[in-house]
C-alpha cells in the first residue's frame, strides 16, 4: 500500500463481535486492501499494544506503519472506512 510516497503496512485491531469492526472488515474485503488483522480478544498482546499506544482498548483501530519508522493510529470506523477508500482511489 502506498501512502505519501512511502511503502506502508496496515494493521487492524478488532474483535469479531464488534459491529463497527465488521463494517471496516467488509470494506477491507470489498476493496481487496492488504491489512493484517489483529484480534484483541484472541491475542492479548495485540490488546496490550493498542492500550500502550492509545491509552485505551477501544476498537476498531487502524495502524499504519511507514517504511521510515513512523506509525499512525486511527480510530472510529467511519474515519477508517473513508481512509481506506481514499487509499484505494489513489
Amino acid at each position: 500500500m502506498n501512502d505519501r510516497g512511502t511503502q506502508a503496512k496496515l494493521s487492524l485491531y478488532y474483535y469479531d463481535q464488534c459491529s463497527f469492526c465488521q463494517r471496516v472488515l467488509r470494506v477491507i474485503d470489498e476493496l481487496g486492501v492488504e491489512v493484517e488483522l489483529r484480534n484483541v480478544l484472541t491475542t492479548p498482546g495485540h490488546r496490550e499494544e493498542l492500550i500502550g499506544a492509545r491509552g485505551r482498548g477501544t476498537v476498531p483501530v487502524l495502524k499504519t506503519d511507514f517504511a521510515d519508522g513512523r506509525s499512525e493510529w486511527m480510530g472510529e470506523s467511519a474515519d477508517i472506512v473513508e481512509h481506506l477508500n481514499t487509499l484505494r482511489a489513489a
